[in-house]
């Protein structure tokens, strides 16, 4: 006779033991602890943004500092 035979399929712990108050205090732990992981490894994946490059103009050059100098401006 196998374990399988004996065993329900999908039971690992008694009922007894699943109704208990520190089964549930571990199972809340477990589950908050997951959506923090899985949170923390999706912001991990997504592109840096900076709140300062939000807002135009704070982060301008008064002058081109490019090697590649801009055409002169047309003079009216």
């Amino acid at each position: 006779m196998t374990v399988a035979a004996v065993l329900p399929t999908g039971v690992l712990l008694p009922e007894s033991i699943l109704h208990t108050d520190s089964f549930k205090i571990l199972a809340t732990f477990v589950a908050l602890n997951t959506l923090m992981y899985a949170t923390l490894a999706v912001l991990k994946v997504l592109p840096k943004g900076y709140a300062l490059s939000w807002f135009s103009g704070l982060n301008r050059r008064a002058q081109n500092r490019s090697i590649h100098p801009e055409p002169p401006a047309p003079e009216p």
